[in-house]
């Protein structure tokens, strides 16, 4: 089963907090609610989420401070955060910025609004919440310096092939529809044919050799799966 992206959602309004929750869940979310900054901190300390909506003004600490702290902390630095608040003016706005949050959106706003830039800060930190290295048996990817190697041998890949290969690496042995590998790697806002995955998929394979391609499975009537254990021994082919 595909697991959800979890949300914490730190609003001291429940009625506001229920309505985030509901869109939430319906759009393929799991929200996590938190009435106060004590509270945040325990589910944080808990569980990661994969992002946070932080209000500003909480009982206790303020959503300010807290996300000063979050940021400041290795363990949730990389965590994005959308600061929730009734405070529209431009300081406010530069000081939510300074303090961590990576996005800013004020009270009232739209549900679809807020699940655009859910879904854009997702995108845009996903390269910096995984490992640089990701290594499966003898397929090697290093998304720092953007290279791939399988059994120590150089693969070369056009930036859609190794961002779908990333994708796929650091979701090894999971199986995934043709939409969702559109989502995830050419972002929900492109609209283009889900055939396109199977393009470009097949470029990937033959840029990777008979030996590594055969780690890419296609699943029938479901999709792809990345595996080790389709891999052949020995080196690849020249």
């Amino acid at each position: 089963m595909r697991r959800l992206p979890s949300v914490l959602i730190v609003e001291d309004e429940p009625a506001i907090a229920e309505l985030i929750s509901v869109n939430l869940r319906h759009s393929g979310f799991r929200p996590i609610w938190a009435m106060d900054s004590a509270t945040a901190q325990a589910e944080l300390d808990a569980v990661l989420p994969d992002v946070i909506l932080l209000d500003w003004m909480l009982p206790g600490e303020s959503g300010l401070t807290l996300a000063k702290r979050w940021r400041s902390h290795s363990r949730t630095k990389v965590i994005p955060i959308i600061m929730l608040t009734a405070r529209a003016d431009e300081l406010d706005r530069v000081a939510g910025l300074d303090a961590g949050a990576d996005d800013y959106i004020a009270k009232p706003f739209s549900t679809k609004e807020l699940l655009a830039r859910i879904r854009a800060v997702l995108r845009r930190r996903a390269p910096e919440q995984d490992v640089a290295v990701v290594t499966l048996g003898q397929l090697s990817l290093d998304a720092a310096t953007y290279r791939v190697t399988f059994a120590g041998l150089p693969v070369k890949l056009g930036p859609t092939e190794f961002k779908l290969l990333h994708y796929l690496m650091t979701h090894a042995e999971r199986v995934h529809s043709r939409s969702q590998l559109l989502d995830q790697v050419w972002g929900d806002h492109v609209f283009i044919e889900e055939r396109t995955v199977d393009v470009h998929v097949k470029r990937l394979r033959e840029a990777m050799g008979v030996q590594a391609a055969a780690m890419i499975e296609t699943v029938r009537g479901a999709g792809y799966r990345l595996t080790v254990q389709g891999q052949c021994s020995g080196p690849v082919a020249a």
